[in-house]
């Protein structure tokens, strides 16, 4: 170590790959994150003196600090290499302080990508420590813990304990909760649509054609196919129109999420710990950025790429410009750090990733797209209603040869997709099938993880740093919602079909509303939201929420103290704080269902452990949890009697009963004094005797306590219970979808253990 200049970074992969750039002189460690923060279980902010944090360094980081101590007094040079966020400028900060660095052998440098030229680039080009930026950081930590500190207790106290309230978490709640008002305040009407194929005289070939109007019963429906009966058609308009599409501007944090939510199925978090691995193996550039601006070094490179693949037509030079509200540091977008990768090595989701990336940024440099859209009428002699058929032909892809973006929507109606033939105003058509379908108006759409982040960027709430952070602590960490399917509402409904002169009825069953993959609030989630919107209002509004990352902006360029943001904020917000807990009324939803056939009452009501369903009073009450998917605001009678259905006994296995019920954490088998959860899908109602026996079985061959799969010291990776985890001192991690156990590195382990949190509480360890 003597004489080696020391570089701190976050995490130990990008400490790996920097450490090979930088040679022997130099010894890269890592900080894992952040090395103190306020205390866990105190507000630890001195509100009495200028909102000054009291910070801690929590015990699972002192043998870090320790260690980093120490080779920091033994080291001529000490350079700060932390991201280039806000939230790295504070780590930054944090060493500086803690190691008790001199300022004449520390240095500061940034890169926002892990490249040798970039570092050796930033080595040359040191830097101070931004106050600015650390402040802004400052201020955001102080403001979510003031608010987080005080509002939680409220929650404890009106509605049922261990609940957390947040300044962006709540707001964010809020959208997915208000999205579901929507849908439970919406009645689908029914109405049907009439499509036809029709046969060209001229050249015999078939087309889809959707008719203009939309009819509001079978009977106009079923009148409008009567009187085309033996009707003659015919070509009324045709309409070509040279269209330009253009492609899409480089990702940023936001988009990216989204993007690799709708091609690659990546959940918001998946998305970001896939990210931050290509970025610390040297791969993509800095993976926390709303700009979409691109370096000329990357711009020439992939100039280059396009016309060495292309051709010089392929090719048209842009450079786009953040337009996102409030965005931050003047970043780049991400994209590779060397456009001529085109595949990298890597896991499955690190080259999907990349691919997608790589794609992306090289068609932001290519030309436009030119298609013909074609739109034709037809008409009939027998009714004034008219047939549209559409089609869009490629005549040049340009940037389509590379990348097209996903859509969030439904695909366009298929008929679209049809290549039609070449026809005039006045060739005859002929129709070989008329049907008439009913459909139904559908509710807006529920939030999915990319769509819930575009949205939340749209309105200012968080920044990129916090997005995923966010979500997963709504669908994870809370219990406020859940990501899951809905089966929708199912209506019995009649088509009709024209062939061959007849009309044909047919039964169908029509569904509404059904959606995959989608974030659903819990009651939990309601009940909350519903409070804090109506005593804290301001808190809970998404105008405020983004005049205050607003404010946050102003400090990070240095236009405003981070004291003042807090100052304006915090005065009022206490003084309604204790209003609110002086009033000792107790927060409580019961909703009247209606009467069981016995002629009991049956209520959905809210309680100390959640939603439940009860039917009766005294000792003939019978009561049962609401599922995961279910409401008070909406459950049917149907439904509630459903639920009550259990505990349901499913047999016996060597004499003891088997018992299916559901509890305060899902369903689960009773078999004496044993308790097996049932697995994901299998449903307490319907479950078979047989499949409990297996159930039961394999609980009872698994090891009575966990096994150690690999011991380094202080952290293990265990199997337990329910699957692999990592354990790391008191805390346990889950191990990410896609990482093999028993391969993990105690690096990897360190990587995961930094970026994610302990299961079952708060870790205040890491970045925030």
């Amino acid at each position: 170590m003597k004489g080696k200049q020391l570089v701190i970074v976050e995490s130990p992969e990008k400490a790996k790959t920097i450490q090979r750039f930088l040679g022997d002189d130099y010894l890269v460690k890592a900080s894992i994150g952040h090395i103190r923060d306020l205390e866990e279980h105190k507000l630890s902010v001195d509100v009495e003196h200028g909102f000054a944090p009291e910070y801690v360094i929590p015990a699972g980081k002192k043998k870090v600090v320790a260690d980093l101590k120490k080779m920091s007094e033994e080291a001529p040079m000490v350079w700060l290499a932390s991201d280039e966020d806000r939230e790295g400028e504070a780590i930054s900060w944090h060493l500086k302080e803690t190691l008790g660095l001199p300022s004449e052998k520390t240095r500061r440098i940034a890169f926002h990508e892990i490249t040798k030229k970039a570092i050796l680039n930033a080595i040359e080009n040191p830097r101070d420590i931004d106050m600015n930026l650390v402040n802004a950081q400052q201020a955001r930590r102080v403001m979510d813990r003031l608010v987080g500190f005080e509002l939680s207790p409220i929650l404890w106290r009106k509605i049922q304990p261990k609940l957390s309230a947040g300044r962006v978490q709540s707001v964010t709640l809020r959208l997915i909760v208000d999205r579901e008002k929507e849908i439970m305040g919406f009645k689908p009407k029914s109405f049907y649509k009439v499509e036809a194929v029709f046969v060209s005289e001229k050249s015999g070939a078939s087309m889809k054609a959707t008719l203009e109007n939309r009819f509001t019963s079978i009977e106009e429906a079923e009148a409008f196919l009567k009187d085309s009966i033996g009707a003659k058609y015919f070509i009324d308009s045709v309409e070509k129109k040279e269209g330009t599409r253009y492609p899409a501007p480089p990702f940023t944090t936001s988009t990216l999420q989204q993007e690799a939510s709708r091609k690659l199925r990546f959940p918001v978090s998946t998305t970001m710990r896939v990210a931050q691995s290509l970025y610390e193996r040297g791969l993509i550039t800095y993976m926390r950025t709303d700009s979409t601006n691109l370096s000329s070094l990357a711009l020439g490179t992939a100039k280059d790429y396009i016309l060495s693949n292309y051709g010089e037509n392929y090719y048209h030079f842009r450079q786009y410009h953040t337009k996102s509200k409030g965005a931050q540091e003047a970043h780049e977008a991400i994209r590779p750090t060397f456009i001529e990768n085109v595949t990298i090595e890597g896991t499955p989701q690190e080259k999907k990733l990349y691919d997608l990336i790589w794609k992306r940024t090289v068609a932001s440099q290519m030309a436009e797209s030119r298609v013909m859209n074609t739109t034709m009428k037809v008409a009939q002699d027998h009714r004034p209603e008219k047939y549209s058929l559409q089609s869009v032909q490629i005549m040049f892809d340009g940037f389509m040869a590379v990348y097209l973006e996903g859509r969030d929507d439904e695909p366009a109606d298929a008929s679209a997709e049809q290549i039609l033939p070449e026809l005039n105003p006045g060739d005859v058509v002929i129709d070989k099938t008329v049907s008439a379908q009913c459909k139904f108006t559908q509710p807006p759409v529920r939030y999915n993880e990319a769509t819930l982040v575009r949205k939340m960027e749209e309105l200012g709430i968080g920044r990129p740093s916090t997005y995923a952070a966010t979500v997963d602590t709504l669908t994870r960490g809370r219990g406020y919602a859940v990501k899951g399917d809905k089966e929708g509402q199912s209506f019995k409904v009649t088509n009709l079909t024209l062939e061959g002169g007849r009309i044909k009825t047919s039964a169908k069953t029509e569904t509404v509303g059904a959606e995959k993959g989608k974030l659903l609030p819990q009651e939990l989630g309601l009940v909350v939201t519903d409070y804090l919107v109506g005593n804290f209002a301001d808190i809970l509004d998404y105008d405020f929420t983004a005049t205050i990352e607003e404010d946050f902006d102003k400090v990070a360029e240095g236009k405003i103290p981070w004291t003042g943001v807090l100052d304006e904020f915090y005065a009022p917000f206490h003084k309604h704080v204790n209003a609110v807990m002086a009033d000792k009324t107790y927060n409580r939803i019961t909703r009247e269902i209606g009467v069981a056939p016995d002629g009991e009452k049956v209520i959905a009501s809210f309680g100390k452990f959640g939603a439940y369903v009860q039917k009766g009073e005294g000792e003939n009450r019978q009561s049962a949890s609401l599922g995961k998917d279910q409401l008070i605001e909406n459950l049917t009678l149907e439904e509630a009697l459903k639920l009550l259905e259990l505990p349901r006994k499913v047999g016996e296995i060597a004499g003891v009963e088997v018992i299916a019920t559901k509890g305060r954490f899902g369903p689960y088998l009773k078999y004496g004094d044993k308790n097996v959860k049932l697995p994901r899908g299998k449903d307490p109602l319907k479950i078979t005797l047989q499949e409990c026996e297996a159930l039961i079985s394999e609980v009872a061959s698994k090891p009575a306590g966990p096994v150690i799969i690999a011991d380094y010291g202080d952290i293990k990776i265990v199997d337990g219970r329910y699957g692999p985890y990592i354990k790391a001192g008191d805390s346990n991690y889950r191990i990410p979808k896609g990482k093999e156990a028993a391969a993990l590195s105690e690096n990897e382990c360190k990587t995961i253990i930094a970026n994610s949190e302990p299961t079952g509480k708060n870790s205040r360890n890491r970045r925030k």
